[in-house]
């Protein structure tokens, strides 16, 4: 198959779908800036493992794990509806941590060019200064 397997290729409708439905049709106050990173569904596709990021403080981001725990069946009923499947899978949201982990890596990284470049240019001055002593 070219184009990937069927569990793919529903988690992949299902993320678009997911997408959709999330910033157009539920209107929960608790339901925060959310961006769905990843789906994967289970080969007998009974469950979909639903990753997810939000912004804001931990905080924030419990009231979003709520509001999306809160919105299951009408995003269930609606994927069931769209995709016209024989059985909707159940919806798992995980907070993608994966996200936050790289953030933290590239705000490392950043620190670190950072205080190199002070160190860099006087000894980056010297090997020239040499090279004119020649």
């Amino acid at each position: 198959m070219s184009q990937g397997s069927r569990s793919e290729r529903i988690a992949e409708q299902i993320r678009s779908e997911l997408a959709l439905l999330l910033a157009r049709d539920v209107h929960d106050p608790g339901l925060g800036f959310v961006t769905i990173t990843r789906v994967q569904v289970t080969s007998d596709l009974q469950l979909a493992r639903v990753y997810y990021t939000a912004l804001g403080d931990e905080k924030a981001q419990k009231s979003t794990a709520r509001a999306l725990e809160r919105a299951v069946p009408f995003l269930r009923r609606q994927i069931g509806s769209r995709l016209r499947l024989k059985r909707v899978a159940e919806l798992d949201f995980i907070y993608d941590e994966s996200i936050a982990g790289q953030d933290r890596i590239e705000q490392l990284l950043k620190e670190i060019r950072v205080s190199e470049r002070p160190q860099e240019s006087p000894g980056a001055a010297s090997p020239s200064a040499n090279d004119d002593d020649e």
